[in-house]
């Protein structure tokens, strides 16, 4: 499955940022073959031969290596990695995999949250990693981005090419094939929405009933008789369709400009901006002062100012900010604001946010602000990292909040903050969403929760299995107490609005961590379940692609 990942990056990176901030193999020979002869230039050069496909079996060096992705907690066994490096690679090992019976997992930046592509069942791995170009396409009048670019990537180049940018995650590392068909979103959202709401078609590898691998492009064009695919990848999550090999971006406001005889690729997406302005906040768990009031009156202020500030027409939609609520054992707990320093005010801005996110706990505040240009390489875009090879396991829920917490739960969150079974790397994040992402009706995309203004993330990252049961046992009492009065589970309602696909989580189909009568798919995709259903049946008759949160086919 492609994934993720999340604007707050995913709990193992994010959390071990805040704290201070995983065969034996039978010996089969590998292959490595090329798609096209070597073309002879000028005076004898011969250009590069295409990449792949690379084929890499168990006891090849390369395995091991190829197998892991961002959490180690699951690591699958398949017969075969394919390394492909084209759509056609992607079509050729689909089809070979539907012939042989062969269940097929697919990967591009490998940060999904839970196992979907280490499922013992999976015999074959495609890895998109070179599938990595990002550009500007003529032909289509939007930008070209494969699923195995970066979000990094994408950004330094639309940034140098065109002064341009996507609204898109705050970890540099993360693949934009998950990312974008989960709907993706990051620190530029309040201000110009989902990064679905930049989509403007798809190349997807899928399979017909006869079993015939193909690639199909969809757009959104109303004429399109393909768009319902379009749609589907519009937050729809990954692995439920078919393989996406291409995405193009362009702003809908755009499409006048992409229409004129001669478009300027400047106008088709939002300005990046030229310079940033973060600030960096941090209290002491420490101080005798942070008493169970003060930290709930924190958490409510910053609450309340995104329920007052979240309206798409907002004035302060450009302002994005992280409270990252570490466990006690890590002593201190921050908040990271960050907006674009060009906007009229911004340090007005920021100090009057913080201030207010401050006000009436008596708590002392420590930290500082700076401006960095956009491509400022350890702080924007967002301040996520690669992680690191020891501390890789890790468990993350979600929910998205249409308002504040209750009392209730705010004193559910302090009294696992500050217990006993937790450790410096467990916690949760508010993130700051809403915005211009309300701007968009529910169904014009598969973003089925448009009416928020926060997400909650609940964490726990460790390095070794020894640990798996403390710290699943920590971050799922948590997050099944604060959603205690709904069964365990954020259910759509007055406070909460279900789940984020790109943050999967099993436990909200299995029974005994759900216990509220609404099933998984209600969470995380609401009344959009069933046309999602239809897509399925459409373009994935044979349900080739699956895993634990897949689309299933109507009954």
């Amino acid at each position: 499955m492609h994934r993720e990942p999340t604007n707050a990056a995913s709990p193992g990176r994010r959390a071990l940022l805040t704290a201070a901030g995983g065969l034996a193999a039978a010996a089969v020979t590998a292959t490595a073959t090329a798609t096209a002869t070597e073309p002879a230039g000028a005076a004898g050069h011969r250009e590069p031969v295409p990449f792949g496909p690379a084929v890499v079996r168990p006891g090849d060096p390369r395995y091991a290596s190829l197998l892991k992705g961002d959490n180690q907690r699951f690591v699958g066994r398949p017969d075969e990695i394919r390394v492909v490096g084209t759509t056609e690679q992607v079509v050729r090992a689909v089809q070979e995999a539907v012939r042989d019976g062969r269940r097929i997992g697919v990967r591009s930046g490998g940060h999904c949250f839970e196992g979907f592509t280490a499922d013992p069942a999976i015999r074959l791995l495609l890895d998109l990693s070179p599938l990595d170009a990002v550009g500007y396409d003529p032909g289509r009048r939007a930008f070209e981005v494969q699923p195995g670019a970066t979000l990094g990537r994408v950004y330094r180049t639309l940034f140098r090419g065109w002064g341009v940018t996507v609204p898109a995650g705050g970890c540099p590392e993360v693949g934009a094939g998950g990312h974008l068909v989960g709907g993706g979103y990051g620190p530029l959202s309040r201000r110009y929405g989902s990064v679905v709401d930049h989509l403007y078609g798809v190349e997807v590898v899928v399979v017909d009933r006869d079993g015939t691998a193909r690639a199909v492009v969809a757009t959104r064009e109303p004429d399109d008789p393909d768009r319902e695919l379009w749609w589907a990848h519009t937050g729809g999550g990954g692995g439920n369709f078919g393989v996406v090999t291409r995405y193009w971006l362009r702003s809908p406001q755009a499409d006048a400009e992409a229409r004129s005889a001669a478009p300027d690729p400047c106008r088709l997406l939002p300005p990046a901006p030229a310079e940033m302005l973060e600030a960096l906040v941090e209290w002491s768990w420490d101080s005798p002062r942070t008493t169970r009031r003060a930290f709930t009156t924190l958490l409510r202020n910053f609450c309340a100012w995104h329920e007052r500030n979240s309206d798409p027409d907002s004035p302060a939609v450009g302002l994005y900010a992280v409270l990252r609520l570490n466990h006690r054992e890590a002593t201190t707990f921050s908040m990271v604001v960050q907006i674009d320093a060009g906007i009229p005010g911004a340090a007005d801005m920021v100090k009057d946010f913080v201030d207010q996110v401050n006000a009436g706990t008596g708590l002392d505040i420590d930290g500082g602000s700076a401006t960095v240009p956009w491509l400022y390489p350890m702080t924007w875009p967002g301040n996520g990292e690669a992680g690191d090879i020891i501390t890789r396991r890790y468990k993350g829920k979600a929910g998205y909040l249409r308002r504040s917490f209750t009392d209730a739960q705010f004193a559910t969150i302090h009294r696992h903050l500050t217990n006993n079974t937790g450790n410096a790397a467990c916690g949760m994040l508010l993130v700051g969403y809403g915005g211009r992402v309300r701007a968009v009706e529910p169904g014009a995309t598969a973003v089925a929760q448009r009416d928020v203004v926060m997400k909650a993330v609940y964490h726990s990252v460790w390095a070794g299995e020894e640990d798996d049961g403390a710290n699943l046992s920590w971050v799922r009492a948590l997050y099944r107490e604060v959603y205690e009065d709904t069964g365990g589970v954020p259910v759509p309602g007055r406070v909460s609005d279900g789940s984020y696909i790109n943050y999967p989580d099993v436990d909200l189909a299995d029974p005994a961590w759900n216990t509220s009568g609404v099933p998984w798919y209600t969470l995380y995709y609401k009344d959009d379940y069933p046309r999602l259903q239809r897509v399925k049946a459409r373009w994935d008759p044979r349900n080739v692609f699956r895993h634990a949160l897949s689309v299933t086919l109507p009954e």
